[in-house]
């Protein structure tokens, strides 16, 4: 891990110089994003998130704003931004390829495996292989921070995770911790390809760490922590 005053950033992505990437530490805004010299050439990205399982791909900058959890793109020049507070940023990277996304991964997201979406969206429209690609996993609520209901826990299982690994029983009679960063990361492995090796973690829990936003922690809704990843224009 790599930390600026504004974001953190990982050692193996920057191993591609066409790569810029970031995931925001609390007071990196839009505006302070805009400001950053390494990323003011580059047009912001925005979406309306939903916790869902929509993901799009981009060739060029919307005309309008998007209503979704997911970006992809292959074109230099569009800076794919998600927001969080407890929920997980995910990059992914195709080096091949030179393609990327960024996907917004609430438990909502994950149920719907939108990261399963987003790595088809790069394999149609930019040829990707889950052998090559490399996926990066912010800071996100740990498990032992992140109380759920058993309703919660019936969707996952019903959805075809299993509940043992990355369910866990909590002091509260019917409450369970969740492993958001572990479903993901199966999720990866298991059912689009990825090996191992070429998932890359920040094991950083905003719940406990001030220098991170947390909705659980902090009850507010308009503070989220700002995360991006592009392709440099050549040159």
């Amino acid at each position: 891990m790599i930390a600026s005053k504004q974001y953190l950033s990982i050692p193996e992505l920057m191993a591609w110089p066409w790569l810029v990437h970031g995931f925001g530490l609390a007071g990196f805004s839009l505006e302070e994003l805009k400001k950053a010299p390494e990323l003011s050439p580059f047009q912001p990205v925005v979406m309306k998130q939903l916790h869902s399982g929509r993901v799009f791909f981009l060739e060029a900058a919307p005309e309008e704003k998007l209503a979704g959890d997911g970006l992809v793109t292959a074109s230099a020049g569009l800076l794919l931004i998600v927001k969080t507070a407890d929920c997980l940023p995910v990059f992914l990277v195709d080096p091949e390829n030179r393609a990327v996304a960024a996907i917004h991964c609430g438990w909502r997201s994950t149920l719907e495996k939108i990261l399963v979406s987003a790595c088809g969206l790069l394999r149609t429209k930019c040829g990707s292989r889950p052998e090559n690609l490399r996926a990066a996993l912010g800071p996100c609520i740990e498990q032992k921070c992140y109380e759920v209901g058993p309703e919660v826990r019936e969707s996952f299982s019903a959805a075809g995770f299993e509940p043992a690994r990355i369910f866990a029983p909590t002091m509260n009679k019917n409450k369970f911790y969740l492993d958001l960063r572990e479903a993901n990361r199966l999720l990866l492995t298991a059912e689009i390809g990825l090996q191992p090796g070429n998932i890359y973690e920040l094991g950083l829990c905003t719940f406990c760490s001030n220098d991170l936003y947390s909705y659980r922690r902090d009850r507010q809704t308009e503070r989220r922590l700002v995360n991006f990843i592009g392709i440099k224009e050549p040159g």
